[in-house]
């Protein structure tokens, strides 16, 4: 763990103010939900609450039987990070922030479709790198409640590749389902 120097106190309804910077830093939101965990030393954790990430093995699952099925990468991502991928080199996705493209998607609630060759992806962390260049991506989000909790990816490097109908449907129908789970 990391010390930041930064005191709070409790107020008399047993609340304490997480600091600005360190809300910006960890991109935690307004409303946003935190897990606490308490450690046998008496220290208390909170860690940003991930309803996707509850999903890892199955949403994994499902990337991998969706890669198969359409020869594209396929991913999961919550609000902040890709949580499951099939069909690229997992150590070099899993856990990477989601880019500002991402962000967008998920804050309009609107699909994304990308035809052409393009450095700017769906995550950061990873520019420069021969996985960094896709000709074609589609970003579905994750929508629950009216909320975006995440979003679907499915991405080809295959020269002349398009992602055209075919793959929106499949993967809205991938992030339908997820949310649905979600509910469940």
């Amino acid at each position: 763990m990391k010390a930041t120097g930064i005191v709070r106190r409790i107020d008399d309804l047993g609340r304490v103010v997480i600091p600005k910077e360190i809300r910006r830093t960890m991109r935690i939101r307004e409303g946003e939900p935190l897990e606490i965990f308490v450690d046998r030393d008496g220290e208390v954790i909170l860690k940003k609450y991930s309803p996707i990430g509850e999903l890892g093995e199955f949403a994994q699952e499902y990337v991998d039987s969706l890669s198969e099925v359409t020869g594209h990468m396929a991913c999961v991502l919550d609000r902040d990070a890709i949580v499951a991928v099939a069909g690229g080199k997992k150590n070099k996705f899993i856990d990477k922030p989601v880019s500002s493209i991402t962000e967008d998607v998920m804050n309009s609630g609107e699909i994304k479709i990308i035809n052409e060759k393009t450095e700017e992806i769906f995550c950061e962390g990873i520019y420069g790198e021969e996985e960094s260049t896709f000709t074609a991506q589609v970003i579905v989000p994750i929508m629950m409640d009216g909320d975006a909790i995440g979003a679907v990816v499915l991405a080809s490097k295959k020269d002349n590749a398009e992602m055209a109908d075919l793959e929106v449907k499949l993967a809205s129908t991938a992030a339908g389902f997820l949310a649905k789970q979600m509910k469940s």
